[in-house]
Order: C-alpha cells, then sequence, then structure tokens
C-alpha cells in the first residue's frame, strides 16, 4: 500500500502552539505521532512524507527514523532543505527527493501547493499549509493537522472527487 503525509515536525516544540496541537510537549507529541504511523504503516508498506519530516541534530531525528515503519520517501520540505540528500538518508529514508514528482500520471506530490489551473489534468497532493487548505477540487492537503496525526491512504485519496 501507499501512504501520504507531511508535516510531522518531530522535535519541533513550538509547533504544537504555532499550529494549536492536542499535545501537552514534544516528547508526547512524538510518542503519538510515531504510534499513529506504525498502526497505519506496515514495513510491506510505501510512505512518500511531503516535508517538514523533523528538528535536530542528526543523532535525533535518526533516533525517530528507525522507530518508523515503510520504505520511506522524502520530499524535502522548507524545513528539511538546510540538510542534503545523504543526511536524510542516514536518518532512514529510503528516497529523497528534492521537489515535486507525478505518482500514477495524475497526482503531483509536492510539500508547497503547486499552481494547478481547473484546464491542468492533475490534482496536487501537498503539505506546508498544516490547519489551511487550499480552494479548488485540485487540491489536498495531507498535512498530520488535518488527518488525525496520521497517514493517508493514497487508494482512500484516489476515490476522492477532483
Amino acid at each position: 500500500m501507499i501512504y501520504l503525509t507531511s508535516d510531522t515536525h518531530f522535535n519541533h516544540d513550538k509547533i504544537i502552539d504555532y499550529e494549536n496541537r492536542p499535545f501537552d510537549n514534544v516528547e508526547e507529541m512524538n510518542k503519538i505521532l510515531i504510534e499513529n504511523w506504525n498502526k497505519t504503516i506496515s514495513n510491506k508498506d510505501t510512505i512518500y512524507h511531503l516535508g517538514d519530516f523533523a528538528w535536530g541534530c542528526q543523532e535525533d531525528i535518526q533516533k525517530i527514523g528507525q522507530q518508523l515503519n515503510g520504505y520511506k520517501i522524502l520530499i524535502i520540505g522548507n524545513h528539511d532543505s538546510s540538510y542534503s540528500k545523504t543526511w536524510w538518508h542516514n536518518v532512514g529514508f529510503n528516497d529523497v527527493i528534492d521537489g515535486g514528482i507525478i505518482l500514477d500520471d495524475f497526482y503531483l506530490l509536492s510539500h508547497e501547493p503547486l499552481y494547478v489551473n481547473e484546464n491542468m489534468p492533475y490534482i496536487n497532493i501537498h503539505g506546508h499549509l498544516h490547519n489551511n487548505k487550499m480552494e479548488g477540487s485540485q487540491y489536498y492537503n495531507v498535512s498530520v493537522e488535518l488527518h488525525d496525526y496520521r497517514p493517508v491512504l493514497f487508494d482512500d485519496l484516489k476515490k476522492i472527487d477532483g
């Protein structure tokens, strides 16, 4: 199975206040995000993380990455871009993509929303906006705040009328 998520912001204590997350502290947030990920994702699954994975040093982020199930693909977000692709591979991502990709010839995966007009045959699956949604039926935000802090099944996304 294929899953998507974004904006986990592991180890980022200020994100709790910035996005009104329902956690008392960063330790609780990390614990619940890891539990929700692993309850949803098996090691046979592929997960696209659409950016803004975590804050901190390599060792701390690696400890989180090692706990997470699945074949992990990172699309680099604005908070991830200060590290190299090799750095992200070393913390546990199998593939690292700088920019967007097209999945199933129809779905544009990116961190930040991309320009898609009504005449373009694509749906943009993105993160970055946290609790906010883009106007229009050609956008779908997979930020954790909008999905009970867990990954979204790609097959379920494809059923949504675009």
